[in-house]
């Protein structure tokens, strides 16, 4: 497994997640929002920085959330901000 460093463009966090193998540009991966619902995200740019230790060079990817998702969530978004909050009943 490798350790990558995911800087996420939508939500300008980052994140270190393990992968099997280092995603290429281009390649779609599913990841979860900070509000825990799964979302497509475009790998667009990958690159390498040297370890401070030995002659270990560490992947770092860029996402990006696809601007399917990127509409759905705006469209949820909107449609949310319309409700008015409903007491839970059991």
């Amino acid at each position: 497994m490798i350790e990558i460093e995911v800087q996420n463009e939508t939500d300008q966090t980052q994140i270190g997640l393990r992968f099997a193998a280092v995603p290429r540009i281009g390649e779609g991966l599913r990841l979860r929002q900070p509000d825990g619902f799964w979302a497509s995200y475009d790998v667009i740019d990958v690159w390498y920085k040297k370890a401070e230790f030995g002659e270990i060079w560490v992947p770092y990817i860029h996402v990006r959330m696809t601007d399917a998702d990127q509409a759905a969530a705006v469209v949820a978004s909107q449609v949310l901000s319309q409700r008015e909050p409903q007491p839970f009943t059991a």
